[in-house]
């Protein structure tokens, strides 16, 4: 026969009983709430590590300023001073403007751009009167970040090769054309930002998702992608002209968009996300 409680005036069996289902009751309140904290804690620091994503800003000295607005003049000339050379013999044409280019998007890294992990205040400060600027260790660190960034553009250009070719690009033939077309397209679009971002995951996740904020970099870098789709489309057209041929067209559109994509996101949309 169970005891009874003199004073309740009931089992202790029972007493035992609504005890240790008040104690699983608590535990149970207690593990959904630190599942719900842990998911909170989870989707704020990725919107936290996304909203900590600023545009680039374009360094405030007079030999930033005059590369930033001489470049699109620059790449703009080399293209069209050699695009009929280009329409008759793509390969050579290509391949001998790439170090041009390459020369070219290497002086406005280093000019214009922070460089990873260099602090946008710092790169933007001016010298007090009276105070010399320390350039050993900032220029010796940007030198190498701008290597670093042509060794990833390097290793990124074969996947723009595959990715042309799942997009239609010849693959049996014309391997060379689409390979430097592919050249020309990340030096141009992921260059620069290699020599921003380098191999931040957070800043390559928003740049991938395109929800980073729009700057010359990362502007550059839309309108180049859009520039080479929209450069598909006279190809299958039967207009037979002789520039409609592969990847005149394509490298065209690189070219322009990039260039487009490049001035507005550093001007008109700067700041502001897809």
């Amino acid at each position: 026969m169970p005891l009874v409680d003199p004073v309740t005036m009931s089992s202790s069996a029972i007493v035992k009983g609504a005890v240790a289902q008040s104690a699983s009751t608590t535990k149970a309140t207690s593990g959904s709430q630190g599942t719900d904290s842990t998911t909170t804690t989870t989707s704020t620091g990725a919107s936290s590590s996304l909203a900590t994503l600023r545009p680039v800003h374009i360094k405030q000295t007079l030999a930033a300023q005059t590369v930033r607005h001489a470049l699109p003049a620059a790449l703009t000339a080399l293209y069209l001073l050699r695009f009929d050379a280009l329409v008759a013999d793509p390969v050579p044409v290509m391949r001998n403007a790439l170090p041009v280019v390459a020369a070219l998007q290497m002086t406005y890294a280093l000019l214009c751009l922070p460089a990873a992990g260099e602090p946008a205040s710092k790169s933007n400060r001016k010298p007090r009167p009276g105070e010399k600027k320390k350039g050993g260790d900032i220029g010796s660190s940007t030198i190498i970040t701008a290597l670093l960034a042509s060794v990833l553009t390097s290793v990124v250009t074969p996947f723009l090769h595959f990715a042309m070719a799942l997009f239609g690009a010849p693959f049996l033939t014309h391997g060379s054309h689409t390979f430097l077309c592919a050249a020309h397209l990340a030096l141009l679009t992921l260059f620069p930002l290699f020599y921003v971002h380098g191999v931040d995951s957070a800043a390559w996740a928003a740049v991938g998702g395109f929800r980073a904020p729009l700057d010359e970099t990362f502007g550059g870098l839309v309108g180049g992608l859009f520039g080479a789709w929209l450069g598909a489309v006279p190809i299958p057209l039967d207009w037979d002209r002789e520039w409609q041929k592969w990847p005149v067209t394509i490298l065209c559109g690189v070219y322009g968009g990039y260039l487009l994509g490049r001035i507005l996101g550093g001007t008109l949309f700067w700041g502001k996300r897809f």
